[in-house]
């Protein structure tokens, strides 16, 4: 009987301080990846992201034969949204904000958090470069596992930007 109590006891107490631990985590999580294209214009770059229907040339995704994209009506600019749907699991893209300097966009899936997304374009004229920054902010819960997570967001998730980020890359050189 005291052992179990003993048990009880320490385990309140571990509980209780990795949640207090857990506290000291910030509730968000960023990850951010940039790509700098060479000698495109930053329009037809601007153009491959501003309509959802052309990512299947360049976002990994898109392209890929194991997810299914439907598109809402409007595939382009503020308001542009589709459904991504990939091993019975359906993530919603929303454009919240279009315009020359800036795309962005929430992801949104059932039982997830949800993922605010931005597309940085910056023009660098002295070389004729496109700077492309992606920055991704994930809203996490108060859970301790949730926060804990989020030390490990950034080796799980920025292989995917960077992925997409090298295919616009590849597509809109040409290469």
């Amino acid at each position: 009987m005291r052992f179990i109590k003993a048990f009880l006891i320490g385990a309140t107490g571990l509980f209780i301080f990795i949640s207090i631990l857990s506290l000291l985590i910030p509730s968000r999580a960023k990850v951010g990846r940039t790509v700098v294209i060479d000698e495109v214009a930053k329009g037809k770059i601007y153009a491959q992201v501003y309509d959802l229907k052309n990512w299947k040339n360049w976002h990994p995704s898109f392209s890929s034969e194991l997810a299914t994209v439907n598109f809402s009506n409007i595939t382009a600019g503020e308001n542009g949204s589709c459904d991504i749907i990939y091993n019975n699991k359906t993530t919603h893209l929303q454009i919240t904000k279009a315009d020359t300097a800036i795309i962005a966009f929430t992801l949104t899936a059932a039982g997830e958090n949800d993922i605010s997304n931005q597309l940085h374009f910056y023009s660098i004229p002295q070389s004729q470069q496109t700077t492309v920054h992606w920055q991704s902010v994930t809203q996490l819960h108060w859970y301790p596992w949730d926060k804990f997570y989020a030390i490990f967001i950034d080796k799980l998730t920025g292989p995917g930007y960077e992925a997409a980020l090298n295919g616009l890359k590849t597509f809109t050189e040409g290469k």
